[in-house]
């Protein structure tokens, strides 16, 4: 039955509705007593009539009032109600569910993190007190001022309790705290909402603290590439989904998010939860260290300012790039020679390194075509130079050999730079950012770049590097891109 504005349940004053669900009606309301305002989520009449049910209400709201924790939902009183039956007293949230932010794209790197720890301390928070959410899901996170909410704990179920099948029926607090509710919410044997939902769930196996992590894993999933991780048609092909397939990694469509991340959301949704975090604390941790290691360089907006200089114009401008790539081989030799001497040996060495035999280097350009580069294991040097034709490419030297050899598919390439594992160099050719394989094979392109000035590869697998002459940094996965991502570059 539907509560009229005004009624009063308890010291509970009606003063609208907020939302209704499979499992109840929720209100706004007043707490007469302390006068502030509250959430009263009531029972449908037909589950009041069922003491197995009523009991099991009972039991699981005083494990839900427990849990004492900034991001999740406080419960603050349990009542009944000789006309409206049994009723639970919530803290007011305001702001908007994560589902209702979701409908405008995924969100900002940087916000998801934040909300993703948040949430993953308020998960280990409850795991540690016996509580297993059940029916995690972006409806169920409330996105406030003070920071996101865990609520509606409305699947919980002590896990001291597990063994003893208590049923499957959902506790009240599953009721929609916002109108549309998912169509395939259920209220039936299967527990929970199912896109969410894990494997053994579905399977009708026993839920623990590990389903939660897989349901969040689907919830980090959609935050990042803005679509459910399983999709369907139907319950039944939605469900097939998640015990038959892995959701295309986020990086595909978000070239930008770092592949750390893309680990952390594959290991919590792995089908097996042996195979997942084991725990929310170690979640709360690996997404600690994603944030400070390895969030997405902000790419300035074209046109905006940039610290990298304008190209020089001219002869006298191009020289110090000359004698600068120059006095570069001349540097890395004697760094190799430093870091390889006897160690009861102290000698001072003078030595410079010129080009192969019929090469010259085309440090000049036009344009300027950027500096020699010593690759990470300090053993080979690459660098742009003209054979004896004046068919300039990349060239490949190791430091312990007179001969150089070429990276054929690298004609006109400038400002090349190596891979962290020295086994790749990158360049710009033609417009585009590209890569290649110094043991052989072709040159492969990574993004657009219509006038590459140089750029540098981290151990993430991402370069950065600036694509035009006086424009921002840009950041792109060395795996390369879509259309899309390299429009991002």
């Amino acid at each position: 039955m539907s509560l009229a504005t005004g009624t009063k349940l308890g010291p509970y004053e009606i003063l609208a509705p907020l939302g209704a669900g499979g499992m109840g009606e929720v209100y706004r309301a007043r707490d007469t007593r302390l006068g502030r305002e509250v959430a009263v989520k009531v029972l449908p009449e037909q589950f009041a009539r069922d003491a197995q049910f009523r009991q099991r209400f009972e039991r699981e709201a005083r494990a839900v009032s427990s849990l004492n924790h900034p991001h999740i939902c406080v419960l603050y009183d349990v009542g009944r109600h000789e006309v409206a039956g049994d009723y639970l007293v919530m803290e007011l949230l305001e702001g908007q569910t994560l589902a209702e932010r979701l409908k405008k794209g995924k969100l900002p790197f940087e916000e998801l993190l934040r909300i993703a720890m948040e949430i993953a301390d308020a998960l280990d928070k409850a795991h540690r007190k016996g509580v297993v959410h059940r029916d995690l899901k972006p409806a169920n996170i409330m996105l406030t001022k003070e920071g996101a909410k865990l609520m509606d704990f409305g699947l919980a179920k002590p896990l001291a309790l597990s063994a003893a099948g208590s049923g499957t029926a959902p506790l009240l607090s599953a009721a929609a705290t916002v109108s549309g509710a998912s169509p395939l919410t259920s209220a039936g044997a299967l527990v929970g909402t199912i896109q969410y939902m894990s494997p053994e769930q579905i399977e009708g196996k026993e839920a623990d603290t590990r389903s939660d992590i897989f349901a969040f894993g689907a919830v980090l999933y959609e935050m990042a590439a803005g679509v459910r991780a399983f999709q369907g048609k139907s319950q039944i092909s939605v469900a097939s989904a998640i015990l038959e397939k892995d959701p295309e990694p986020i990086s595909r469509s978000e070239p930008l998010a770092p592949a750390a991340f893309d680990r952390v959301v594959a290991q919590c949704m792995a089908k097996n939860p042996d195979e997942r975090f084991q725990c929310a604390h170690d979640l709360g941790l690996e997404l600690k260290w994603v944030s400070e290691v390895g969030a997405p360089l902000t790419v300035a907006p074209v046109g905006e300012s940039s610290a990298l200089p304008r190209e020089p114009r001219g002869l006298p401008y191009r020289l110090p790039w000359a004698a600068a790539g120059v006095g570069l081989l001349a540097a890395a030799f004697f760094a190799v020679a430093y870091l390889r001497r006897p160690s009861e040996i102290v000698r001072p060495i003078r030595s410079q390194i010129t080009a192969p035999e019929k090469l010259t280097f085309a440090l000049m350009g036009p344009p300027t075509n950027g500096a020699p580069a010593l690759s990470p294991d300090g053993t080979r040097m690459v660098f742009p130079a003209n054979d004896a034709q004046g068919k300039e490419a990349l060239w490949v030297r190791p430091l312990d050999s007179l001969s150089a050899q070429k990276l054929e598919g690298t004609e006109r390439a400038t400002f090349p730079f190596w891979s962290p594992d020295s086994r790749y160099v990158g360049f710009f050719q033609g417009g585009k950012l590209k890569k290649i394989n110094v043991s052989g094979g072709p040159a492969e392109t990574v993004c657009e770049a219509s006038s590459g000035r140089g750029g540098t590869w981290n151990r993430e697998d991402v370069i950065v590097f600036a694509p035009e002459v006086g424009g921002g940094l840009s950041r792109v996965r060395a795996a390369g891109g879509d259309s899309r991502a390299s429009h991002q570059c």
